[in-house]
C-alpha cells in the first residue's frame, strides 16, 4: 500500500513539474504554436508572455484577429497593441487564419479558424499558462467581426473541432468591427443568403461578453446608426456594451502610425480602463 501511494505521488509530481517547466519556458520568450493543420498548411498562434510571469503562474490572455476584409491582412496588424499589453501583464496572442487572397477561402472559413484558435487556447490553457476563464477577443474590421462572431454565432464550426470546448471569449474589444453583413452592410456579396447566420448584428442575445467598441463617425464601411442600434440591442439584452465614437475619423483610424498615433494611444487608454474594470489588468 505504501508503494502504491509513493508511486502515485511520484506520478503527480512529474505531471506538476512538467506543467511548471512548460510555463517557465513559454513565459521567458515568444512562442509560435500550431493550433490547426489543414493539409500541409499549419496555422499558428503568435504568443508573447510578460517578462515578470512566475513559473506555474497563469494570466489572462488577449487574442487579436487582424483585419483585411477576410481577403488579406496578417498578424503584424495588432503587433503594437500586443507589445503594449504584454507589458501590462497580459499574455498576448495574434492569430493567423486563412483568407481569400492567400488561401482561396470564403469568409465562413475565416470564422471557423477563429473559433478553432480560441478552442485550442482554452483546451491547452494549462500548458499555455492561460486563465481559461479570462480570454479577451479583439480585432479590427473583419477581424472585429470574427471576435464578435465567435461570441455570438453557433454555426460555422470546423468539423475537426472538439465542440465540448467553448470558443466564447470572456470579454470583447472591437475596432470598427463589421457586424452587419446584410444587404446594407459589408460583405453581403460573399455571404448572401447566409448573412443573418453570419452577422453578429442579427445574433444578439443575453449572456454575451462585456464589449467595448471603437468607431470613427466618418467610417465609409460601418454606419454609425447601425453601431448605435447594435449597442442599444446589446444593452436591452442585459449585456455590457460601451461604444466610443471618434468624430470625423475614418476606417482604421486607431491603427499605429495613423493620425500621429493620437487615436492609437487614446484607444489603448480606453482599453486599459475597460480591462481594469473587469480585473484583467491592474
Amino acid at each position: 500500500m505504501t508503494f502504491i501511494l509513493n508511486k502515485n505521488m511520484r506520478i503527480l509530481i512529474v505531471i506538476l513539474m512538467s506543467q511548471l517547466f512548460t510555463c517557465l519556458s513559454l513565459q521567458a520568450r515568444s512562442a509560435e504554436v500550431v493550433y490547426k493543420t489543414v493539409g500541409s498548411l499549419q496555422m499558428k498562434l503568435y504568443i508573447d508572455y510578460p517578462d515578470d510571469m512566475k513559473a506555474s503562474e497563469k494570466r489572462p490572455a488577449i487574442v487579436f484577429y487582424f483585419g483585411g476584409g477576410w481577403i488579406d491582412g496578417n498578424v503584424v496588424h495588432f503587433k503594437p497593441q500586443a507589445d503594449h499589453f504584454v507589458k501590462k501583464g497580459l499574455i498576448t496572442v495574434r492569430v493567423d487564419y486563412r483568407v481569400q487572397g492567400r488561401h482561396k477561402v470564403p469568409p465562413f472559413v475565416c470564422l471557423s479558424d477563429a473559433k478553432s484558435a480560441i478552442r485550442y487556447i482554452r483546451k491547452n490553457a494549462d500548458s499555455l499558462c492561460v486563465k481559461s476563464d479570462s480570454i479577451v477577443a479583439s480585432g479590427g474590421s473583419a477581424g472585429g467581426h470574427l471576435a464578435a462572431a465567435i461570441a455570438s454565432i453557433d454555426g460555422f464550426n470546423d468539423a475537426m473541432d472538439d465542440l465540448s470546448v467553448s470558443c466564447k471569449p470572456n470579454l470583447l474589444v472591437l475596432f470598427n468591427p463589421v457586424l452587419d453583413n446584410g444587404p446594407e452592410g459589408y460583405g453581403y456579396e460573399r455571404v448572401k443568403k447566409h448573412y443573418k447566420e453570419f452577422s453578429p448584428y442579427y445574433n444578439i442575445k443575453e449572456g454575451l461578453p462585456p464589449t467595448i467598441i471603437f468607431l470613427g463617425t466618418n467610417d465609409n464601411l460601418i454606419p454609425v446608426d447601425m453601431m448605435e442600434k447594435y449597442r442599444d440591442n446589446m444593452l436591452k439584452s442585459g449585456n455590457v456594451c460601451d461604444l466610443h465614437l471618434y468624430k470625423d475619423q475614418q476606417h482604421g483610424f486607431f491603427n499605429y502610425g495613423r493620425n500621429n498615433n493620437v487615436y492609437y494611444y487614446d484607444t489603448l487608454k480606453k482599453m486599459e480602463t475597460f480591462l481594469n474594470r473587469f480585473g484583467y489588468i491592474k
